[in-house]
């Protein structure tokens, strides 16, 4: 397929709107929507589905996707503010504060990635490189590489490239099918051997890999986590889409538990 910038932009959107229960317009309109959130098997595998509360925007609106009895909140909350303190503090205390009534809370935050082919090349990496298959992850789902790669979704990591100082991998991006369409990046590096421009040199070279294999690569970072944007940046990935997901308070409870040390 040839891609074009715009092309992958839609493509990123009907994808939303199938994870979402929208139209891909709904992303373009100056209002905001509110939709029912429904189950789809076309939708992104790590999504839980339906959403109590799913908002996203592409930067014109918001689309929330909901469950239906929080309608009113969240259509209080999303037509009180502008779009974008929508997804920050202090506005989006309002929501949390509403929805912790039904014991919910605002749990994921993240800011989602699309190359832009004017930007995105090969990159110069100081260390071997070599493309990795299904076959060559077996060993290596280690907490060293827990970004690349997901030991719960193993069947989804489809294509690596790894860099190697002599025999010892000390860095990898890694992509899982997350749908149809597009497949998600995720990149480590040893610490190291971080500063070197690994990371970038991995990241670039495997999205225009995932394109020769006619799908759309995407990235995803929490805006706080500025190392990772960086390296979304530098490898050629613009901003493109931003998410807010409530869980319930267990869900929320449990991410926070810190592992006890041994």
């Amino acid at each position: 397929m040839n891609f074009t910038n715009s092309t992958i932009l839609q493509i990123a959107m009907r994808q939303s709107a199938i994870d979402a229960n929208c139209d891909a317009e709904d992303f373009m309109r100056a209002e905001n929507i509110i939709v029912a959130s429904n189950s789809n098997p076309d939708a992104r595998k790590y999504l839980s589905l339906p959403f109590d509360c799913n908002l996203i925007s592409y930067g014109n609106n918001i689309v929330a996707s909901i469950n239906e009895k929080y309608r009113n909140i969240i259509s209080d909350y999303i037509n009180s503010f502008p779009v974008e303190h929508c997804f920050e503090t202090p506005n989006l205390h309002v929501l949390n504060d509403k929805l912790q009534k039904d014991d919910l809370r605002i749990c994921f935050m993240a800011e989602y990635f699309l190359p832009d082919l004017r930007q995105l090349k090969i990159l110069d990496c100081p260390y071997t490189t070599k493309l990795l298959h299904p076959k060559d992850f077996s060993s290596l789902y280690t907490p060293k590489w827990s970004n690349a790669l997901c030991e719960q979704r193993r069947k989804l990591d489809i294509l690596g490239v790894g860099a190697y100082d002599g025999e010892t991998l000390v860095g990898l991006a890694a992509c899982s099918a997350d749908c149809e369409t597009m497949w998600q990046i995720g990149i480590d590096v040893l610490p190291a051997y971080r500063r070197q421009g690994i990371a970038s040199a991995l990241t670039s070279r495997l999205a225009l890999e995932i394109l020769e294999q006619g799908k759309v690569p995407f990235y995803c970072a929490a805006w706080s986590n500025i190392k990772s944007v960086r390296n979304a940046i530098k490898s050629g990935f613009r901003p493109a889409w931003i998410e807010m997901t409530a869980k319930n308070a267990s869900f929320v409870n449990k991410m926070n538990q810190k592992t006890a040390k041994i």
